[in-house]
């Protein structure tokens, strides 16, 4: 049998089973390439050697010391074994002063056996004070003997500590003792970057990469070693994207090429307004991809209210007239709803298919959601297989084995991000060959996400709002600073429905008492929970529209929305207020997308602080839809030097959502964006940042694409195949395969 490569041993081999068990539980690592690859997040400087009578308070010190005197203590102690625990004080001294070091727990035993009076060594760590007195907790310390005495000072002091992400039952000089056993096993690490992208880039190779962030000698070792292994992350997953793209382009598809007198021409000779330059752009990449013979796989992204829809329709057009089908999925059923209305109305009577009345051109287009009556899903249902409806909207419900299509030609689905990927490619395995693929999303996305988590998808942007779109005037509310602006914004609402038009107030919470699961299963609050305990809960939407139909709003038809309502009371509330029945819609974010009530121009936010920018950005878009300016309020009780506070103000202050994406972005975890948003997988990239290294990623994605088109099965690179199969686990894998 083959012997296992040094970087795949598992931990529990080189480090024992019960330290192996901890690093699998709590940090994910399993293998000596994973410890390896798990890479300090910072490092503390040992400082350069100190008198003792000269010691820095607060700051990182090594001094050269022998020891006067040592004494181990016992105490009594509810937490320790058999109630006793143990404290070691070592007083040290260098001639120009003394100092006190303390060891406490388990931590005693070695320097109990080591730190004899009379001993020499260098101790390293952070100058506290005591009792009046400075001392060093827990220090690191170097034994100095014989002749190698000199060289040992001179390496240790100054020295660079890696400090780990760690948690409380593995900390960071516990990763720091495992790193130091299998880092000779760094030397076997298989190089994934070909020789020339290294040598043309002055990168260095990977083992020496490795033994550089682990134990760099100088700050420029930790840079020569960054900069390796960010081309690294970039690169493989660069070469995952491209190979995807190259086997999409394999792949058979039915080219559907539109008709220049079918219905996507009778319906653009109804629209009464002309198309965006940038409408018209998009529609023209897409319709190129449509008339290929392998599978379009587009990501349509766009600002708030752009035309995402229209740009949609008119190729599920083009897709029917050339005798297909096409389904768009929509994450929620309010928005699939809303979609099957706005595009029966758009289309007029070239929704008609069947019926008397209809276009000699026409189809049907039909509604699919899981809430469905028995005999209207049955129809539906036989309108698909038999493909007299050329057009389906729905949710979830498309995905099922019951559903079958006649001619599947186009899969549009709405806000990707909701989706699980098998879900989705559930859904394109329902035509008799790979359907075309388009992905919207109002989220816009910068450039390097792009290129990152949707790297397989060839990507248009809408940046154009048509004409007759509105501006937006967005502020923010201190409510606890200044409660009399908040009472300024019911005004500012009644004002609004007093000119003819309504308003939405959005809450982060229903407020029932089933609205809190934890509460529901009996549990325990998390620490961070009991963190929160002194904010009050949320605002709820059952309650402030409570308080305002009987307070600021008396007099005015208000009514509420939120996702735990039938779907049947959903649809009837968004028909009453589309067609301004309703004044005032208190609801949660079952609004935030897709949801068009042009006559709409006022929106207050509450508990804004809680939302996310994407999140507030999408909301906002739902205003501002008409011949009418928009306003946004957004109402916060957080204090104005807060975080929280400052992402608001940076939301009021610009409509421009890739700005917005972008802050965003930089607010969060990378692992948000690239994992588990995506996989459900803990996100490989783990020194790539994917805003600050936008140079890199677009780099490794022209050098990848280069790779793979010369040698799409990696037939000459076995280190760069070792290397996806290492960097992307299976589900990861399973999520590049599925697209």
């Amino acid at each position: 049998m083959d012997p296992v490569p040094a970087l795949e041993e598992p931990l529990k081999k080189v480090l024992g089973p019960a330290t192996a068990k901890v690093m699998a539980e709590h940090l994910g690592l399993h293998t000596v390439g994973d410890l390896l690859h798990h890479y300090p997040r910072r490092y503390e400087e040992r400082g350069r050697l100190t008198h003792l009578a000269d010691l820095p308070l607060d700051e990182h010190a090594t001094v050269v010391a022998q020891v006067a005197d040592a004494r181990l203590h016992t105490f009594a102690s509810p937490r320790a074994p058999r109630g006793k625990g143990q404290r070691l004080e070592v007083t040290i001294t260098d001639g120009s002063g003394r100092l006190k070091l303390v060891f406490f727990g388990n931590g005693v035993h070695k320097p109990h056996k080591e730190l004899l009076p009379g001993t020499r060594a260098l101790f390293a760590g952070k100058v506290s004070v005591f009792n009046r007195q400075l001392q060093l907790a827990h220090p690191a310390y170097e034994l100095l003997r014989g002749e190698d005495a000199a060289e040992t000072v001179d390496t240790w002091a100054g020295a660079l500590i890696p400090l780990y992400p760690a948690t409380a039952k593995m900390e960071s000089w516990k990763i720091a003792k495992a790193v130091q056993t299998v880092l000779p096993s760094a030397q076997e690490a298989v190089d994934p970057l070909p020789g020339p992208l290294r040598a043309g880039r002055g990168l260095v190779p990977l083992p020496e990469a490795l033994l550089k962030i682990h134990r760099p000698h100088t700050r420029a070792d930790i840079e020569d070693a960054r900069s390796r292994l960010k081309w690294d992350e970039a690169f493989v997953l660069q070469v995952a994207l491209a190979r995807r793209r190259h086997a999409d382009s394999q792949l058979p598809a039915v080219a559907r090429r539109a008709r220049k007198d079918g219905m996507l021409a009778a319906f653009d000779a109804k629209l009464p307004f002309t198309l965006t330059e940038g409408q018209q752009k998009v529609s023209g990449e897409i319709f190129d991809d449509l008339a290929t013979e392998h599978p379009m796989h587009r990501l349509l992204q766009g600002e708030v209210g752009s035309g995402k829809t229209l740009v949609a329709l008119r190729a599920m057009l083009a897709v029917v007239d050339a005798g297909g089908q096409a389904a768009m999925l929509a994450p929620t059923e309010v928005l699939a709803q809303q979609h099957h209305r706005s595009i029966t109305e758009m289309m007029g009577e070239l929704a008609e298919g069947g019926m008397l009345g209809g276009a000699d051109d026409s189809t049907k287009v039909v509604l699919l959601t899981g809430s469905m009556g028995a005999a209207g899903r049955r129809q539906a249902l036989l309108d698909l297989v038999t493909g007299e409806a050329g057009l389906v909207i729905g949710t979830h419900a498309l995905i099922e084995d019951k559903v079958q299509f006649h001619d599947l030609g186009l899969v549009v689905v709405d806000e990707q991000h909701r989706f699980g990927v098998e879900q989705r490619d559930a859904l394109r395995g329902k035509g008799k060959q790979p359907p075309h693929l388009l992905v919207m999303t109002a989220t816009p996305i910068p450039r390097t996400v792009a290129m990152t988590v949707f790297g397989d998808l060839d990507t248009s942007v809408l940046d154009q709002l048509p004409a007759g779109r509105s501006p937006i005037a967005s502020h923010v509310v201190p409510a606890a600073d200044k409660p009399h602006f908040l009472a300024r914004a019911w005004e500012r609402v009644r004002e609004e429905v007093s000119n003819g038009h309504q308003a939405y107030v959005v809450c982060p919470r229903i407020g029932d008492e089933d609205d809190d699961p934890k509460k529901k299963a009996g549990k325990k609050p998390s620490p961070e929970d009991a963190a929160e305990a002194g904010k009050r809960p949320p605002l709820a939407v059952l309650e402030v529209a409570d308080q305002l139909a009987r307070g600021p709003l008396q007099g005015l038809k208000v009514e509420v929305l939120h996702g735990r309502m039938p779907p049947d009371d959903k649809d009837a509330v968004m028909r009453r207020f589309a067609a301004g029945e309703t004044q005032v819609l208190v609801a949660t974010t079952v609004i935030e997308v897709g949801v068009n009530v042009p006559n709409a121009t006022a929106m207050v936010i509450m508990d804004a602080d809680r939302f996310g920018v994407s999140q507030l950005h999408q909301l906002r878009g739902r205003v501002g839809r008409g011949s009418a300016a928009g306003l946004c309020l957004l109402v916060t009780e957080m204090p104005e030097a807060s975080p929280a506070r400052q992402r608001l103000t940076s939301v009021a202050s610009t409509l421009d959502g890739f700005e917005l994406s972008r802050i965003d972005l930089e607010q969060r975890r990378e692992g948000d964006v690239l994992g588990q948003a995506q996989s459900g997988a803990r996100t490989s990239l783990r020194m790539l940042a994917v805003i600050e290294d936008e140079e890199i990623i677009a780099e490794a994605r022209e050098e990848a694409t280069a790779v793979v088109a010369a040698d799409p099965d990696l037939q000459h690179l076995p280190g760069l195949r070792t290397a996806l199969q290492a960097l992307l686990d299976e589900e990861r894998e399973q999520y590049l395969e599925k697209g």
